[in-house]
């Protein structure tokens, strides 16, 4: 069996790391498309060294661009790919413009098309991921769905057939890599920091680094709480703090948020776990503090990952200044976060799936199984 994996954003090297690991164990062919939608070293090949992902087969060097351009660019220089393949599926990725891109190629080529972390809905159509995440998954023929609900929001819009219920594969890569990130990582030492004495923060989506005033709130709020905060800045946020009026002075005078490169995935990994408590807009981060049994609030209106706020370990506060502060203060979980992610075996689910007989029937009405 040929696969054709399309990966683009650091969180889908994440995502497809344990999968693409199963793929080769299993001897099946993987040929591995980076679209090159993040491109510097920090934000995707640190990610292929750290995982043990292969270097990919090609890299299409897409770069930066308005969402239009990019995913057009995308998917005219991956159908060329597709078409010289010949694979026996395309697997994608989340919810980013090089999933979106890979399932169009994929669709118009009728080459079968799986879609790894199915499901999800913020139900915010303001959000280029959820129209993303939707298309793709009414594009494919395997949905696999990292939880229950994914599967329920799935059958609200009238898909059952293929749809697969396994668990979510950045579980798996965290259980994978939790250890080697205690043994190689240093960056507590580097920074000074003892754990659980900061919180750990980051900010990338259009909601906030694309409104002066919910960057300045959020910005503003991390200096109040009066923490030590570990601030790992994405390039475009970044460039949005230095061209924004006010906000780069906000951040250039606090004492306590320590503005950061972007860290490696193991680096990560050791910051999360050690963390008082995370505050982000990333979907991945949310997942990641849950696993580690780290308070999280979301700096958006809304999350896809709704388990992790009814299990009582995610609040969504927005870029509420006030909120924010008051819930850094007050916000203190009990108990342990109900395990509602899977196994920690959803790739070699994803890959038995798609080798399976019946993988080849998805889109004759198979309803979803269990993780």
């Amino acid at each position: 069996m040929k696969i054709v994996t399309v990966v683009g954003a650091r969180p889908q090297f994440i995502k497809a790391a344990p999968v693409s690991h199963a793929l080769r164990a299993a001897g099946h062919a993987e040929f591995l498309a980076h679209t090159g939608q993040h491109y510097d070293y920090g934000m995707s090949q640190v990610f292929f060294e750290e995982l043990g992902i292969p270097e990919p087969d090609v890299n299409l060097e897409v770069g930066s661009g308005p969402h239009g351009w990019q995913t057009g660019q995308i998917l005219m220089r991956l159908e060329e790919v597709l078409l010289a393949q010949e694979p026996d599926w395309v697997l994608v990725y989340g919810d980013t413009n090089s999933t979106l891109a890979g399932a169009l190629a994929a669709c118009k080529l009728r080459i079968p098309l799986a879609h790894v972390e199915a499901g999800l809905r913020s139900f915010n159509r303001e959000m280029p991921e959820e129209h993303n995440r939707v298309l793709t998954d009414h594009c494919s023929d395997l949905l696999f769905c990292p939880t229950r609900t994914a599967v329920e929001n799935l059958a609200h819009e009238g898909i059952t057939a293929g749809v697969r219920l396994v668990g979510d594969t950045m579980y798996d890569a965290l259980l994978q890599f939790v250890e080697v990130a205690r043994q190689r990582s240093t960056i507590l030492d580097q920074l000074g920091l003892k754990p659980k004495h900061y919180l750990l923060a980051t900010i990338h989506r259009p909601y906030n680094t694309d409104v002066p005033k919910n960057l300045h709130n959020i910005l503003a709020a991390l200096a109040e709480v009066g923490e030590t905060v570990i601030f790992p800045v994405h390039p475009r946020t970044r460039n949005k703090i230095a061209e924004t009026d006010g906000v780069a002075s906000l951040a250039r005078g606090s004492h306590t948020v320590k503005m950061i490169e972007p860290v490696g995935y193991l680096d990560m990994l050791m910051l999360e776990q050690n963390a008082r408590l995370v505050l982000t807009d990333s979907g991945g981060m949310q997942k990641e503090a849950y696993f580690c049994g780290v308070p999280c609030i979301t700096l958006r209106p809304e999350t896809e990952w709704i388990e992790t706020v009814e299990a009582g370990w995610n609040v969504v506060a927005g870029a509420d200044r006030g909120r924010i502060v008051d819930t850094v203060r007050s916000f203190q979980p009990g108990g342990r976060p109900p395990a509602v992610f899977g196994d920690g075996h959803a790739a070699e689910k994803i890959v038995g799936i798609l080798n399976s007989p019946a993988s080849g029937e998805a889109t004759k009405g198979h309803g979803a199984d269990g993780a």
